[in-house]
């Protein structure tokens, strides 16, 4: 068995069921250790923790990435192309609207990448995306 270090971010949230609906039950994370004012989730082994806090965050701003400004700051996860088309499907169905809608970044390039970007109820915003060829995640 080797070993993967595992990130631990923490993301204000100034409502902790909207929070729980969303991690929980829209992008399907399970649950963690929690009190009024955390709470703890599981994604895909990193630790992401929601802290309620009294206001929503405010975006800091844009990057132009290919064609779109992406929002800043964001968090997400890299997964394979057929979970990522499975994870759209589940976003859709559940009526989350995204900043970006799900495309394919860079084709034909070593950087080649299916990509989305949304935000959870209090403003944070995600990006999931899937490498064609996940070799190439770090090439120039």
């Amino acid at each position: 068995m080797s070993y993967r270090p595992a990130v631990h971010l923490a993301i204000p949230v100034d409502d902790l069921v909207a929070a729980r609906s969303f991690y929980g039950q829209v992008l399907g994370l399970p649950e963690g250790r929690s009190t009024d004012h955390w709470v703890d989730w599981n994604l895909e082994g990193h630790q992401l923790v929601t802290h309620l806090v009294p206001a929503a965050p405010q975006p800091t701003g844009t990057s132009l990435v290919g064609d779109h400004p992406v929002p800043i700051p964001h968090f997400g996860l890299l997964v394979d192309e057929q979970r990522f088309h499975r994870f759209t499907e589940r976003l859709r169905t559940a009526g989350v609207r995204f900043d970006i809608e799900p495309h394919l970044r860079f084709p034909g390039e070593p950087g080649e990448q299916w990509t989305m970007f949304f935000r959870d109820p209090a403003g944070n915003a995600l990006e999931f995306k899937s490498f064609r060829d996940e070799s190439m995640v770090f090439a120039r």
